[in-house]
Order: C-alpha cells, then sequence, then structure tokens
C-alpha cells in the first residue's frame, strides 16, 4: 500500500490540546498549523470531530475585507479556520509574486484583536505545498476551469484561474470544511471555485460575501498598499465608473445593451489621468461569467455585473472592481 500523507513536522497531540483549548474559549490568538502534514494528521485526532468547520482561504495583508468574511463566518460555526498563503501558481512570471505583501507576524496580531474570530490559521510553505516545484508556475497535477477561456480577465491573464482553482482545492482537501467564505470583490475567481464545487461533486457550501469598501467606496485589496497619498485620493474612480453603469441601468426603462454600458464606464474612467489604461470593462452573468450582449429586467432576468480593470497610476498597478447591477430588482 502506498502511503502518500505528508508526515507531521510538529507535536500533533500537543497542537490538537492548544486547538481544543482556543475553541473552547473562542477569545485569543489563534493556534498557527504550518505544514500540510500537521493539519492532515490533526483529523486523525478527536480535535475537530463532531465540530463545525467554517474556512476563509486568504494570501494574507489582512484588511477590511479579510475581517468582514471572518465577521460573516464565526457566528456559524465551531471552529473557523483562516489560511494565510500567497500561492505561486496563480502569479504568472512577469508578475508580482516577490514584491505581494506579506507580513504573518502583523497578520496574527490583527487576529488576536479583531473580534478573536479565528481559531486556526493555517500557514504553510510554497515548499509545502508544492513539493514538487515551490514555484509552482505549473503544478504536476492541477484544475483546469476550461469555461473561463476567452472571457476578459483570463485573457488578462490566462494561467490566474488554474491556480486560483488547484490551490483551493488542495486547501479545500487539507482544511475539510463543511463552508467556506470568498468576497464578492473577486467576482471571477468566484464563479470559477462555484463551477469547481459543482462539476467535482466538491462536499462544501459556499457563501458569498458582498465586498468590502472603504467610506469613498474603493474596494478593500491587499494591494491597495500600493498606493502613495495621491493615488489612494484618486483611486474611488473605479467605483464611480461601476455607479455611473448602475445609475444608468436603474434610469432605464428597457434592456439596455452591454456596449452602452461599456461606454458609460470608459468614459468615467478616462476622466482620470491616473488611470493609464483599461485592460478590460466586462458585463457578465453573475453565474456564469458569460459575457452578455443586452442586460435584460424582471425577476426572470439572468443577473449581471459589470467588472473592470485598469492600469493605474504607473505601468505595475492593476486595480480590479465589479458591482451587481440588480437587473432583476428593475421596477
Amino acid at each position: 500500500m502506498l502511503s502518500l500523507v505528508p508526515k507531521p513536522k510538529s507535536d500533533i497531540p500537543e497542537l490538537a490540546s492548544k486547538i481544543s483549548a482556543r475553541v473552547a474559549k473562542k477569545s485569543g490568538p489563534p493556534v498557527v498549523v504550518r505544514s500540510v502534514g500537521d493539519f492532515v494528521a490533526l483529523h486523525n485526532t478527536d480535535v475537530f470531530k463532531g465540530l463545525n468547520v467554517g474556512f476563509i482561504p486568504t494570501m494574507g495583508s489582512l484588511h477590511s475585507g479579510h475581517m468582514k468574511l471572518i465577521a460573516a463566518a464565526r457566528p456559524n460555526h465551531d471552529v473557523v479556520v483562516l489560511s494565510i498563503f500567497v500561492n505561486p501558481a496563480q502569479f504568472a512570471p512577469e508578475e508580482d509574486y516577490d514584491q505581494y505583501p506579506r507580513n504573518l507576524e502583523g497578520d496574527l496580531k490583527k487576529l488576536e484583536t479583531e473580534s478573536a474570530g479565528v481559531d486556526v490559521v493555517f500557514a504553510p510553505e510554497p515548499a509545502d505545498m508544492y513539493p514538487k516545484n515551490p514555484r509552482a508556475i505549473v503544478p504536476s497535477v492541477t484544475v483546469e476551469p476550461n469555461f473561463v477561456n476567452g472571457l476578459s480577465e483570463a485573457a488578462c491573464r490566462p494561467t490566474f484561474f488554474r491556480g486560483v482553482a488547484t490551490v483551493v482545492m488542495k486547501l479545500f482537501n487539507i482544511i475539510r470544511p463543511k463552508r467556506a467564505y470568498f468576497g464578492q470583490k473577486d467576482a471571477m475567481q468566484v464563479s470559477v471555485i462555484i463551477s469547481m464545487v459543482k462539476d467535482l461533486n466538491v462536499p462544501v457550501e459556499l457563501e458569498i460575501v458582498p465586498t468590502a469598501r472603504e467610506a469613498d467606496g474603493l474596494a478593500s485589496s491587499s494591494r491597495n498598499v500600493y498606493l502613495t497619498p495621491a493615488m489612494r485620493e484618486k483611486a474611488p474612480i473605479l467605483y464611480k465608473s461601476l455607479c455611473a453603469a448602475y445609475d444608468m441601468i436603474k434610469s432605464s426603462k428597457e434592456p439596455v445593451k452591454a456596449s452602452e454600458v461599456e461606454e458609460v464606464v470608459k468614459k468615467t474612467l478616462l476622466t482620470e489621468p491616473m488611470v493609464l489604461g483599461i485592460e478590460y470593462i466586462s458585463v457578465a452573468s453573475v453565474e456564469t461569467a458569460q459575457e452578455v450582449d443586452t442586460i435584460q429586467f424582471g425577476p426572470d432576468a439572468e443577473p449581471v455585473l459589470v467588472a473592470i480593470a485598469v492600469k493605474y497610476g504607473g505601468p505595475d498597478l492593476r486595480l480590479i472592481d465589479n458591482m451587481w447591477m440588480d437587473n432583476q430588482q428593475h421596477a
């Protein structure tokens, strides 16, 4: 018989005892698990037996959007697990993997003070998640979300969604949650995960939490740390452009062509000199991510979102945002 389970690196009874104490107390710092072998070995103890586990996958550099996910998860579960892993498989060679903000110590301090909602933090190293290829440009086995081929975001980042689907499947297998929580801001990622769970019969419930925004509308993002004060001041232009699309659709008495929505968003974005280029403006189905030609209205209409990606403030900074258009609620 082949034994393919990674070996634990820690004292598992001691680790399980710490987790049990944290779950019972519901306060204090989360217990940190650093290896795949350790987490798998914990499932062979009674630490999670009979308990409802909620899971929040992140790449760290925690912000208000992550805290919103924690707040959504905490009331529903006996145990809340949050992962912190900057996934190399979703970065192309020319992208900002090495520069991506990492601050595990700072993240753990936030989790000690922010509502004490997380019981366990899973923070593995790339060599542990991808032992054959730690940089993981192409892992040896992948999950390929073929339905995204040809869509706007996938065209801009051709390997990204394969990397997302692969790491989320791995995390689901390691954590074994009842339910996982994702933010609406990453709309295309959400579509990929929904399709993966549905098509591959993954026994995990999904809850999609509305985008967390700053007071001026800027969507919360780990990459916002890249913004200079001058760039940050003008960054709400993305939100303003989506609001312009929303207002246009709400004021229309007839179905609206996607091209007209795209034009309104484009005109608004280009009023801001910090927007150096528009990668895409996508008008697409919420459920399938397939782009539509016309936005229909009424309770039977397909729900639609508008998603945008722009080069902002410099050639290496990319900002994204999206908004549901509520076309099903149209009077």
